[in-house]
């Protein structure tokens, strides 16, 4: 059985999420979910993100715990991300997209997630979170673009897209993206949640899809066009 993604745009854990969240627990198959709270990326203030998503899965039904991993050290030290492999659903919050690729890449944190993909793990991020489960991602820090973790082949993740204009924004992708890739500009409080190539649309905003020049754009309750 593989398990779910659920790629999130941004302002995680707050009013408008509540479907969304309950969407994402219920692809998990288990009532109640045990929710896995990672704030790697919350680098200015990771107590209080892990805390504010521990309260809010709680109070949707969820058995909701956190996970402190902060570094590349914690994420590789295999007794410290064991309860990872027992979560029903594991989240990452928003945060700096650098920090935690860097800190995610080839470490023993992320061979579990992966195994967890192949036994119904649901996997989610919000922001950050989701930027590093694509192909590529776009480097807030530094510019341009960067290889990610791949757990989502042939896909970028543009978070927060609410305020973003879809034409002018297929006209930076034509300009300095990479090819061959689908671009999804996901608003706040809204998410992709599905597998490659079966994504449903939920939350309280929307979802545009950028591929090959051109963009559409999909509601909550839509399904995305299939094919990656």
């Amino acid at each position: 059985m593989r398990g779910k993604i659920a790629l999130v745009g941004g302002e995680e854990f707050r009013t408008g999420c509540e479907e969304m969240d309950r969407s994402v627990m219920a692809v998990s198959g288990k009532q109640p979910a045990s929710v896995l709270i990672i704030p790697t990326a919350a680098v200015t203030g990771p107590a209080k993100a892990a805390n504010d998503g521990v309260t809010h899965f709680a109070a949707l039904g969820g058995a909701a715990s956190q996970l402190m991993v902060l570094d590349a050290a914690q994420a590789n030290n295999g007794d410290f991300v064991a309860p990872a492999s027992q979560a029903d659903v594991v989240y990452f919050t928003g945060g700096n997209p650098d920090h935690l690729l860097a800190t995610l890449r080839d470490s023993a944190l992320l061979r579990i997630l992966l195994a967890g993909q192949e036994t119904g793990q649901v996997l989610g991020g919000s922001s950050a979170g989701a930027m590093v489960m694509g192909s590529v991602m776009r480097r807030p820090s530094a510019g341009g673009w960067v290889d990610a973790l791949g757990i989502v082949p042939g896909v970028a993740v543009l978070p927060h897209h609410e305020g973003r204009a879809p034409v002018a924004t297929a006209n930076e992708l034509r300009s300095d993206a990479p090819d061959g890739i689908v671009y999804l500009g996901i608003d706040a409080r809204t998410g992709c949640l599905g597998s490659p190539g079966d994504w449903l649309v939920v939350g309280s905003g929307r979802v545009t899809v950028y591929q090959a020049g051109e963009f559409g754009q999909f509601d909550a309750g839509d399904r995305l066009p299939a094919g990656f």
